[in-house]
């Protein structure tokens, strides 16, 4: 198998959607997460994210990428707007539909309705989540970042509440996410179900880590 090599010019000389699709794989595979908002007068909106990333547990952050607001962000705007937002980790049953969330709905047009999914509401918390979603976050916005070198914006929020299956929930803390059935995004359109490899011991200078084979709540680690 030959390797092919790309320099900057190549790069820059690719033709616009190859370049993206190319450089977007290259991060290897990302979190599918919809994004679930509605704005003041309860116009709800859902867009699917891969860009969801962990900032740290004390207080408990995640942050994703806006692309730059040079046209309309419907889930932006909502967030900027209202200050809070779901994320919904997609599985392998919803993954389609997930996927059509991305299409380019107008504003008055629900994509919860257009693909088939439903808003639901935990009292008190102003943002839909999806009730068909195995793992679901109540976000609370904290603030933007803006990113000069290509407009676009790091959204930072702090987790309000999560509700996910108890039977994934390990004595440790441990989420098994793949029992859940989340699923992972590659490039812009590719899907995947995971393959478990193993949890191993906490990593320590000149100690081979241990594969872990504890059962905790009924699943091996």
């Amino acid at each position: 198998m030959s390797d092919k090599l790309f320099t900057r010019a190549d790069i820059d000389a690719l033709p616009r959607r190859y370049r993206g699709a190319m450089i977007n794989s290259l991060s290897g595979f990302k979190s599918a997460n919809l994004i679930g908002t509605a704005d003041e007068s309860g116009q709800t909106n859902l867009a699917l994210f891969s860009s969801v990333v962990h900032l740290g547990a004390n207080p408990p952050l995640l942050g994703m990428v806006m692309r730059p607001p040079v046209v309309p962000r419907h889930t932006y705007e909502n967030i900027l707007q209202t200050g809070f937002y779901t994320i919904n980790h997609v599985h392998t049953d919803i993954a389609q539909q997930a996927h059509q969330t991305s299409a380019g709905y107008e504003k008055e047009q629900s994509e919860f309705e257009q693909v088939g999914l439903t808003a639901a509401y935990h009292e008190g918390f102003k943002a839909p989540h999806v009730a068909e979603a195995h793992i679901r976050m109540g976000m609370r916005f904290v603030r933007e970042v803006e990113i000069t070198e290509n407009d676009t914006r790091f959204i930072i929020g702090e987790i309000e509440w999560i509700e996910l299956p108890e039977a994934q929930l390990a004595d440790d803390g441990y989420v098994n996410i793949e029992g859940a059935g989340s699923v992972a995004i590659s490039a812009l359109d590719g899907y995947h179900a995971t393959q478990h490899l193993g949890r191993f011991s906490y990593a320590k200078p000149e100690k081979e880590p241990q594969r872990l084979t504890e059962v905790l709540r009924g699943f091996v680690q």
